[in-house]
């Protein structure tokens, strides 16, 4: 891969805020496979290099059950990267989010997944809020939102642990309730609406829209082509809002998953952000204060 832009002659790098070194972008089920009786340490090397190929110099994981970015973090210098994980997703049992995580069935429990967290050496907490979008109907979502109520007590418990709050959360009520309950960083945050924007800029939340990977769904078999289009364009647009109340954008792709290759997805995922009319700039003064914002915590 031939990458010649203004940030690798720089030496600054791009930055990944969203992403899974355990998967491979092309099949999930088949990387999950490979992970599952062991880390497969060829496959996650051959990931960093494609990241470092791509001038990627930070790489925030989004977790996963096998030790996969635990691993990644450590070698992760070897290709002139910084990795930082929450080891693990936490998902109420029953939701999704198993496919990255753990799961808890009450604040006994979830407060236990931060202790197991805490002794795996985490570096912030990612919690899961939602569904993910089904791309059947517009606005559909695999599964509806946690109550607000458990969303506050989720990130009080881990704020109060010394953790910063990464949350994957779409659907405007669910938005709304984690950018209330004072989350550090939205991720994905499909169908935002205004009121949601509005608590995101009130209370300066980062967002991590993850385009890339909508963008992968448009003319996959399967998916309703229409649907898919309007749910990146209305995305894009609520960016564009995003932009013009202050609320800080950074770069994530989904890097790993499903059609989002590792480095171009990084890459593309720049473009689009540059498309809602975000500048180079923009973008990586947002980059900076997550990255500063999730290297907080002391392990």
């Amino acid at each position: 891969m031939t990458v010649n832009t203004e940030n690798k002659r720089n030496g600054i790098g791009y930055c990944e805020c969203h992403g899974h070194l355990m998967m491979d972008g092309t099949d999930f089920s088949a990387a999950r496979e490979h992970h599952r009786r062991g880390v497969d340490v060829d496959l996650l090397r051959s990931a960093l290099s494609d990241l470092s190929a791509a001038g990627v110099r930070y790489f925030r994981d989004g977790g996963d059950r096998f030790g996969v970015s635990l691993l990644g973090r450590d070698i992760a210098s070897e290709y002139g990267i910084e990795v930082v994980t929450p080891v693990f997703a936490i998902h109420r049992e029953g939701r999704y989010g198993s496919i990255v995580g753990k799961s808890f069935d009450d604040m006994r429990s979830f407060r236990l997944r931060i202790s197991e967290l805490r002794e795996a050496g985490g570096d912030f907490v990612k919690i899961m809020l939602s569904g993910i979008i089904t791309f059947r109907e517009w606005g559909q979502l695999s599964c509806e939102g946690l109550d607000p109520a458990e969303i506050i007590e989720m990130v009080h418990i881990a704020h109060s642990e010394g953790y910063k709050v990464m949350a994957h959360v779409n659907g405007a009520e669910t938005v709304r309730a984690a950018a209330l309950a004072g989350v550090d960083s939205v991720e994905h945050g499909y169908f935002a609406d205004e009121a949601a924007l509005d608590i995101m800029a009130d209370k300066h939340i980062l967002w991590v829209p993850t385009l890339s990977a909508v963008e992968a769904f448009i003319g996959r078999e399967g998916i309703n082509r229409m649907v898919a289009e309007k749910t990146l364009k209305e995305q894009l647009d609520s960016l564009s809002k995003a932009r013009e109340c202050g609320i800080p954008v950074a770069s994530g792709s989904d890097s790993g998953a499903v059609g989002v290759p590792h480095g171009s997805g990084t890459l593309r995922e720049y473009e689009l952000l540059r498309r809602a009319g975000f500048t180079t700039e923009e973008i990586a003064s947002s980059n900076e204060e997550l990255r500063h914002t999730f290297s907080a915590c002391s392990r």
